[in-house]
C-alpha cells in the first residue's frame, strides 16, 4: 500500500475536476497516507512542481469551476525522455502512487507512466464524454447544461426575429455533446463528426423549417464537424434560407464556470474510488461511472480508443426535429 499518494489534472479543465482532486486528497488522508499535489498536470510533474496537499487545503472548493491544481500542454512529456524524467521526480520525491485526472491525452500518459512501473490510476474527466471505460465523464453534464441554457435564449430571440441559428458547441472530434444539446433543445438539425453531413442537407432543412411555418431554426454544430458553423455560414451566403442566418459560437463557456450536483457528485465519487483501488492494490487501471457503479477498466484498454457515439441517437434526433 502506498504512503504517498499524489494526484495532478491534465488536459482540458472540467467542472467537477476539484471535487475530484479534494475527494481523493481527503480519501487518502483517511487512509492514513500523505497526500502530494502537483501543478500544471504533466509540466508541473517534469518541472518538480510538487506541494503537499492537507484537508484544509481543499476545503471550499467543491462548488469552483477549473482545477486548483491547474493543467499545461507538455510536448515534452510525450517523448521517452519526458516518461523518464517523469519517473525520476516521482521517485526523488518518494512518490508511491499516482493519480492522474483527466481525459484521453491524460489517460494515455498515465497508460505511459504505468507501463514504467509507477503504480497510476486515472480518474475519467472530460467534457467530451469520449473516453473508453466511463459512461459519462467528470465534466459533461455541466458542460451540456451550458450549452442547453444558451441554446434556450437564443431560441428564444431566434423566434422574435424569425432567425436561423448556426450554435456551434465543443466537443473536439467527439459529437457528444452536439448532438445531446441538439435533442434536448428541440433543434431542426445537428451537425456532428461521426455522420457525414452536407452543406446542402442542412440549408434545406433549414429552409423546410422555414416553409413549415417555423418561427425559427436551430442547428447545433459540433466545433469538429468538417463544417463547422464558420464554414456553413460561409456556404449558406449564396443560398435561399428563408431565415436571416446568424452564428453562435459558444467555445469556452462551456466548461467554466460551477459545476452541477452531477458532477460534483459523479467527481466525488470517482476520485474516493481511485484511493479505493489503490487501497486494495490495484493500479493500472482508469476509474470511470459503467451502468451507474464506479468501475475499473485497464489503462491499456483505455489508451488510445475513443468511445464509439451511439449512432441510434443521431437517428433519433432526426425523428424529434421533423
Amino acid at each position: 500500500m502506498p504512503k504517498r499518494l499524489a494526484v495532478l489534472t491534465s488536459g482540458g479543465d472540467a467542472p467537477g475536476m476539484n471535487a475530484a482532486i479534494r475527494a481523493v486528497v481527503r480519501a487518502g488522508l483517511a487512509e492514513g497516507w500523505e497526500v502530494l499535489g502537483i501543478r500544471r498536470g504533466y509540466a508541473g510533474l517534469l518541472a518538480g512542481e510538487i506541494r503537499p496537499l492537507g484537508a484544509r487545503d481543499v476545503g471550499g472548493i467543491i462548488q469552483l469551476g477549473g482545477t486548483i491544481l491547474g493543467s499545461a500542454r507538455c510536448p515534452e512529456f510525450k517523448t521517452p525522455a519526458g516518461i523518464r524524467r517523469a519517473v525520476e521526480v516521482l521517485s526523488q520525491n518518494g512518490v508511491d502512487a499516482l493519480v492522474v485526472i483527466g481525459g484521453n491525452g491524460s489517460q494515455q500518459g498515465a497508460y505511459a507512466l504505468s507501463r514504467e512501473g509507477v503504480p497510476v490510476v486515472g480518474v475519467a474527466s472530460t467534457i467530451d464524454n469520449d473516453l473508453w471505460g466511463s459512461d459519462i465523464t467528470i465534466g459533461v453534464d455541466t458542460a451540456l447544461n451550458v450549452a442547453l441554457e444558451a441554446i434556450d435564449r437564443i431560441k428564444t430571440t431566434a423566434s422574435s426575429h424569425n432567425r436561423a441559428f448556426l450554435v456551434e458547441v465543443m466537443g473536439n472530434d467527439c459529437g457528444y455533446l452536439a448532438l445531446m444539446a441538439g435533442i434536448a433543445g428541440g433543434a431542426e438539425a445537428v451537425v456532428i463528426p461521426e455522420v457525414p453531413v452536407s452543406p446542402e442537407s442542412v440549408a434545406e432543412t433549414i429552409h423546410e423549417a422555414y416553409a413549415k411555418g417555423k418561427p425559427h431554426a436551430i442547428v447545433v454544430v459540433a466545433e469538429g464537424a468538417a463544417y463547422n458553423a464558420q464554414k456553413l455560414a460561409e456556404y449558406f451566403q449564396q443560398k435561399r434560407l428563408g431565415y436571416e442566418l446568424r452564428v453562435t459560437v459558444l467555445g469556452h463557456v462551456q466548461r467554466g464556470g460551477a459545476p452541477g450536483a452531477f458532477d460534483r457528485l459523479l467527481g466525488t465519487r470517482l476520485g474516493v474510488a481511485a484511493v479505493e483501488a489503490l487501497a486494495r492494490g490495484e493500479t493500472g487501471v482508469l476509474v470511470g461511472q459503467l451502468k451507474g457503479e464506479m468501475a475499473t477498466t485497464p489503462l491499456a484498454d483505455v489508451a488510445g480508443k475513443k468511445k464509439p457515439l451511439d449512432p441510434k441517437l443521431f437517428e433519433l434526433a432526426q425523428v424529434l426535429a421533423r
